[in-house]
């Protein structure tokens, strides 16, 4: 699924669209599918550049924005922050809180057995 890509007072050239779609194929190495990628580019005259990316993954959605004087900064703070977000939710699973559940019992041995040994 390609990346939809929205400018706003912006005319997105391919090598903006090349360069937001190499930041999300690089994101897909955390083996997370992302579902409905959507990335919005917008200026104001004499202002920085705003980037907003957002995506779906199973079980919830991940959202970024930055400011920057650079629109390739932007795009890279962005990355950036989606990629901070797709770390923790990749090992989740095995974080220190969530292994509580995996821990042995202990078996306490009923003290009428032992005196019946002795």
């Amino acid at each position: 699924m390609t990346v939809e890509i929205t400018g706003k007072n912006l005319d997105i050239t391919p090598a903006i669209r090349e360069r937001i779609e190499l930041k999300f194929s690089k994101l897909e190495k955390y083996q997370v599918p992302l579902i409905n990628k959507h990335a919005v580019i917008s200026t104001e005259p004499n202002r920085q550049f705003k980037v907003e990316a957002s995506a779906a993954i199973p079980g919830g959605n991940i959202v970024a924005s930055a400011e920057h004087d650079d629109m390739y900064g932007a795009i890279t703070e962005v990355y950036q922050k989606l990629e901070r977000q797709l770390n923790k939710q990749a090992h989740k699973p095995s974080a220190r809180r969530a292994s509580h559940s995996n821990k042995p019992e202990l078996v306490e041995v009923e003290e009428e057995e032992e005196e019946a040994d002795v």
